[in-house]
C-alpha cells in the first residue's frame, strides 16, 4: 500500500476538522456515499431545535463540499479569492433547484506541513481555519476548468457560525451567493 500522499492528507484533514465543529455543536455528520459524492456532496450535517432565535423546523440538514488547500487566499475586500477546480462540482454548488442546501467549505492549511498538527497532552491543535460559502444561484462558469469565488472572511466554519447557519436553515432562511458581497464579481 502507497502512504497518503499530501494532497490525500489535506482532504482527511478537512473531514476531521469538519467532524470536530459538528461535533461540539452538537450536530451529526455523516460521510456521504459514492452516489452523493458523484452529485457534489462529501458530508451530510443534521442539526436539531431547539435553535438560536426560534425556527419553526425541528430537524434541518445541511450538504458539504469540502476542499482543503495550502495555498494562502488572497482577501479582496471582506472576502477570500479562492480557484474552485472543478466545474462540474462548481454547477452542482450553485444549483438553486435542490431539495437540501449545499455549502463548499474550504480549510486553509499552513504551507509547511509539519506546522498542520500539533498535540501534547493537553491538546490537539489544527492550525489555521474552514470558512464556508453557499455558491447557490451563482452565475454560470464561462470556464471549463476552474472559476474564482469569494468566500466572507465572516463566514467561519466554526461552532458559532454553524449554529448560526442551522438557525437560519430552521427558519426556511436559505443562504445564496448573492449574499456574498457582489464587488468581485
Amino acid at each position: 500500500m502507497q502512504p497518503l500522499t499530501s494532497q490525500n492528507i489535506e482532504s482527511e484533514l478537512s473531514y476531521a476538522y469538519l467532524h470536530a465543529v459538528t461535533s461540539a455543536a452538537g450536530m451529526a455528520c455523516e460521510i456521504c456515499g459514492r452516489h452523493e459524492d458523484n452529485a457534489g456532496a462529501d458530508a451530510r450535517i443534521v442539526a436539531w431545535a431547539p435553535f438560536q432565535n426560534g425556527g419553526y423546523k425541528t430537524e434541518v440538514e445541511l450538504k458539504i463540499q469540502l476542499k482543503a488547500t495550502i495555498k494562502p487566499p488572497p482577501l479582496i475586500g471582506e472576502s477570500f479569492s479562492y480557484a474552485f477546480k472543478g466545474i462540474r462540482r462548481y454547477d452542482d454548488l450553485r444549483a438553486e433547484s435542490l431539495t437540501i442546501p449545499r455549502i463548499l467549505v474550504v480549510l486553509f492549511l499552513p504551507s509547511e506541513s509539519a506546522d498542520w498538527i500539533h498535540h501534547t497532552e493537553d491538546a490537539l491543535l489544527l492550525r489555521k481555519c474552514a470558512y464556508w460559502v453557499s455558491l447557490r444561484g451563482a452565475q454560470a462558469s464561462s470556464n471549463d476548468t476552474m472559476q474564482t469565488i469569494y468566500i466572507p472572511k465572516a463566514q467561519r466554519f466554526d461552532v458559532d457560525g454553524l449554529a448560526r447557519l442551522m438557525a437560519d436553515l430552521s427558519r426556511d432562511v436559505i443562504p445564496s451567493y448573492s449574499d456574498v458581497k457582489g464587488d468581485q464579481e
